[in-house]
């Protein structure tokens, strides 16, 4: 598989979130995002669905390191402190892994370090052709 660098320069919605990578190596990643106001939802917090996305692609890229094509089969997440402005950070570690199935965990954190949210996601690992 291509590098990762090269790997998320075609994700064009994280991108067009403001979503930057900043290291990736097997089974891990890190990501973030500055808060700007196309982040914010009507109660002036960041959105659910910018922390999420921001998660994902923590996720994607660590569930593609290892140059297996993996997609995501099951994601969800829980937020437990809202954000309104600065750089949040979305960590993603892997929890497990088989031959076609990931399991990771992904913690979102503002530049202070205090949690907003976790995200548990897994993903379909192709077969190698």
């Amino acid at each position: 598989m291509e590098d990762q660098s090269g790997f998320f320069s075609k994700d064009t919605f994280a991108r067009g979130a403001g979503i930057e990578l900043l290291e990736v190596s097997p089974g891990r990643a890190r990501v973030k995002m500055e808060v700007r106001d196309m982040h914010l939802n009507s109660h002036g917090t960041v959105h659910g669905g910018a922390i999420f996305t921001l998660a994902d692609a923590a996720f994607a890229l660590a569930s593609n390191s290892h140059g297996i094509p993996a997609a995501a089969i099951n994601a969800s997440i829980s937020y437990m402190k809202s954000a309104r402005s600065g750089t949040l950070f979305a960590d993603a570690v892997e929890y497990s892994k088989n031959p076609k199935l990931a399991t990771y965990t992904v913690d979102v954190t503002d530049e202070r370090g205090e949690k907003i949210a976790i995200f548990q996601g897994m993903v379909y690992r192709k077969t190698p052709r």
